[in-house]
């Protein structure tokens, strides 16, 4: 492994590659906010679409300080490419000097990669609730700050979801349905009363699943990947127990199921689908609620339900799935979202400026492939 010195006065610990997945598992889970999204799984299936991946970790005395998987791809037509790092880099996010110290290695690597430009999107809360003029998070505020000092600025693409709502898994199932809406504790038991069953089964037919969640996209109008992206996605993750899908059964037919995602000490809500049968027996809510003493029983002590309106007005587009997944007593998390270092600014500002026609341009060509 090669190892690189910062160039900040106060810097004790160098970063350095890991090409070794065990050791990078074990570091990023002994690091605060370790997020799914950085864990080698998903690495090795973006390097299989695309991607290149490379794991950078910081260590001290041999303990892991911060650790940042990040995603490469060439622009097409020119000799740059962009660095990604999603819901990354890790660390003590309330720790400023060890942030400020990961950020100019960060910027120092995109320069010595020939970058266009860097991206990040750290996992830090700009505040608690949908209202905006909350006061910000101290740990926030502190970040933003330091981003806008060291020349980093608010991406014009975000690529993850900037808000999301959070479930504290750690009270007792009943406490935890006390904290939930009336209707929803109503639904659950609805649910069960009329006969919804909810089982687990990580060796599920992963073709019915992607059909259930192509209708799930028609009814309700988002976009989705080729079947094949989503069926690498969702094999790698069960095949080594970082994920398990539950399914909702009425009679015997299949008619909901979601794909629990599982790191460290979180789980996440990443992909759900259902069909339109038996909709007025309440199997969501119902798979939901399973999917919490699920993932409390594998000693999570968080679920984030991934995803909420970037304005939390009924004309947000996810305002509807939004409310579902408040109903159930969760906390609104807005984040700080994504934010882009750009190591030549004039020609960053030309691409991002040229980057919705060339989007355009390459959705043309896309579709007049045979």
């Amino acid at each position: 492994m090669s190892q690189v010195r910062s160039d900040h006065p106060d810097n004790a610990c160098g970063w350095e590659r890991i090409a070794d997945s065990a050791v990078w598992h074990r570091s990023c889970l002994s690091l605060p906010n370790a997020h799914v999204l950085q864990s080698w799984q998903w690495g090795e299936v973006k390097a299989r679409w695309g991607w290149q991946a490379e794991r950078l970790l910081w260590r001290k005395s041999g303990q892991p300080l911060a650790a940042a998987q990040v995603l490469s791809r060439a622009i097409p037509a020119t000799p740059w490419q962009f660095l990604y790092i999603s819901k990354g880099p890790v660390l003590d996010y309330a720790d400023p000097l060890l942030a400020e110290r990961v950020l100019i290695d960060l910027e120092n690597y995109a320069r010595q990669r020939r970058a266009l430009f860097i991206k990040i999107d750290p996992d830090v809360p700009r505040q608690f609730g949908e209202e905006t003029d909350l006061p910000l998070d101290p740990v926030g505020q502190r970040w933003l700050d330091l981003l806008a000092r060291r020349g980093w600025h608010t991406s014009p693409e975000q690529i993850q979801f900037r808000n999301t709502v959070l479930l504290d898994l750690r009270p007792e199932p009943d406490a935890m349905l006390a904290a939930m809406k009336s209707k929803w504790r109503y639904n659950i038991r609805l649910a069960e009363r009329k006969g919804v069953t909810v089982r687990s089964d990580s060796r599920a037919d992963l073709s019915q699943f992607y059909q259930m969640y192509a209708e799930t996209a028609a009814r309700d109008g988002f976009l989705i990947r080729p079947k094949s992206y989503y069926q690498d996605v969702w094999s790698s993750f069960l095949a080594t127990d970082q994920a398990e899908m539950l399914l909702a059964e009425v009679a015997g037919e299949i008619v909901a199921g979601l794909l629990l995602f599982i790191f460290g000490q979180r789980a996440w809500y990443l992909y759900g689908a259902s069909t339109g049968a038996h909709r007025q027996l309440m199997p969501n809510y119902l798979l939901q609620w399973q999917a919490m003493n699920q993932a409390r029983a594998r000693g999570c002590l968080s679920y984030d339900l991934w995803g909420a309106p970037d304005v939390f007005a009924e004309t947000d587009r996810m305002w509807g799935v939004y409310r579902f997944k408040q109903g159930f007593g969760g906390q609104v998390q807005q984040g700080l979202g994504a934010f882009d270092f750009p190591v030549n600014r004039p020609l960053y500002i030309a691409f991002t400026q040229a980057l919705p026609r060339l989007r355009q341009l390459w959705r043309r060509l896309k579709q007049s492939r045979p």
